[in-house]
């Protein structure tokens, strides 16, 4: 197998670390990739103890992406077990369902763990879960110990080592529960709603903060846009009281528009007097011009016919 990858691979490099640190089956788990395909592992996990699970032998596939270990694996049950679903992708905080959970320092060995810890857990729902009795689980359970497995020719009541009491398999269950946990507790905080809800509050907040930058005119125009968004139904309603804006608590901005909205009626009388505006004086103006100009032209132009005449009256008499 060694031949047929890249050796540089940090993908490959991985794998055949994790191959010959697993190579030996515990009573708990084993796992191994294909005789010709290093992306292909197959694995067989113990049902906890004190479970509905309990003496069940459970094998399943996971398959590794190219860019593994920066990506999750994809994990598939291929005995029945009333937990997860027979050939189909499970949906865990440790499988590729959920990238943005998955750790790179995790490892295959970390997942058998997880689904141990996972399989008392509740489905809720979740792709590839389900919610067997316990009655129809144990039942499996005893049915699971007589699975084969037509890929890799595993057969279930060989492939572990037999279970035995003390340290090394209580320290296999009690770490696969404390990672399950670890691993949920995660999941929940990246997807929870009150971090979503908390961006919301932050956003409102940045909102409210840079309305203190703009002039007076702008913020009133967006007071009354939430303002109106509150009342759907067009009715009237009250106008909040604004308090008048303190000096000693406004911007340099907010003062230059604020002085600028003052000076602009004082400056112009036809609004203080309530007058119309003075576009008609211009209009006037260049009508008076323009009947100048055709009476100077047509007085020229007379001025020119008379010279005219008298030049020819002299012509004539010579």
């Amino acid at each position: 197998m060694e031949t047929r990858y890249n050796l540089k691979s940090p993908a490959v490099k991985r794998l055949m670390k994790e191959a010959a640190e697993l190579k030996d089956p515990t009573d708990h788990y084993h796992a191994q990739p294909l005789e010709d395909n290093l992306f292909e592992w197959h694995f067989t996990v113990r049902g906890p103890p004190d479970s509905d699970f309990d003496g069940g032998v459970y094998h399943g596939r996971i398959v590794l992406p190219p860019e593994y270990p920066m990506k999750p694996p994809s994990i598939i049950l291929l005995t029945a077990n009333g937990r997860f679903e027979v050939g189909k992708k499970i949906c865990l905080s440790i499988s590729g369902h959920h990238p943005e959970t998955w750790q790179p320092s995790w490892s295959i060995r970390t997942a058998l763990l997880a689904i141990i810890g996972f399989m008392p857990t509740k489905g809720e729902g979740a792709i590839g879960s389900l919610d067997y009795t316990p009655e129809e689980r144990r039942a499996l359970a005893k049915k699971s110990q007589d699975f084969c497995c037509e890929g890799c020719g595993s057969a279930m009541k060989d492939v572990l080592l037999p279970l035995k009491s003390g340290s090394g398999s209580s320290q296999a269950d009690q770490e696969g529960k404390e990672l399950a946990r670890q691993i949920s507790f995660k999941a929940e905080v990246n997807s929870s709603g009150k971090t979503i809800a908390e961006s919301d509050l932050n956003q409102c907040f940045s909102l409210n903060d840079s309305q203190d930058d703009l002039p007076t005119t702008f913020q009133g125009a967006t007071a009354s846009t939430s303002y109106g968004a509150q009342n759907p139904s067009g009715a009237p309603l009250p106008q909040p009281t604004q308090p008048a804006p303190k000096n000693t608590s406004m911007s340099p901005r907010q003062r230059r528009a604020q002085q600028q909205s003052q000076r602009r009626p004082s400056t112009s009388p036809d609004v203080l007097q309530g007058q119309p505006p003075r576009a008609h004086h211009t209009e006037h103006g260049g009508s008076a011009m323009l009947i100048i100009i055709l009476t100077l032209a047509l007085a020229a132009l007379i001025f020119r016919r008379i010279y005219l005449a008298n030049e020819y009256i002299f012509d004539f008499e010579l």
